[in-house]
């Protein structure tokens, strides 16, 4: 069962488009049918599947969480690491952590429009590890 930890560098809060490096992976695994598992190591980003044409799509997406759950919320009492991290814990929880992608052929089947994105959820600079896991 092939697995591959892929290190992302984030430059900041935002979505960061990840699809070529988990499609790397799935390549090298050598998998032709089966399931391709996504994994983010960390509580303070996510992923998600979302709209790779429209730029405008993730960034009200972005917007959106951020409108949503707001920095200095005077009810948050996680707040040593700073104002962005008991959001960013927030969001990571209303989104995903771990992501399925079947694989046929050897590639990952995604939609059209579909790319798979870490949602970084800081306002600084990260290094984010991902586990990619094929099986088949």
């Amino acid at each position: 069962m092939p697995v591959e930890e892929l290190i992302i560098r984030t430059p900041g809060a935002g979505l960061h488009e990840i699809t070529a490096e988990v499609a790397r992976a799935v390549e090298a695994s050598a998998v032709q049918d089966g399931l391709c598992t996504v994994f983010i190591r960390h509580t303070s980003a996510s992923l998600v599947v979302q709209e790779n044409a429209d730029p405008s799509a993730r960034h009200d997406l972005d917007a959106f969480f951020r409108r949503l759950v707001p920095e200095n919320d005077p009810h948050f009492t996680h707040t040593s690491e700073g104002p962005d991290d008991m959001p960013a814990h927030i969001k990571a929880a209303l989104t995903a952590t771990s992501i399925g992608i079947p694989v046929i052929g050897g590639r990952l089947v995604l939609g059209t429009w579909q790319g798979i994105y870490l949602f970084e959820h800081r306002a600084r600079q990260h290094r984010r590890r991902v586990v990619v896991h094929v099986v088949g």
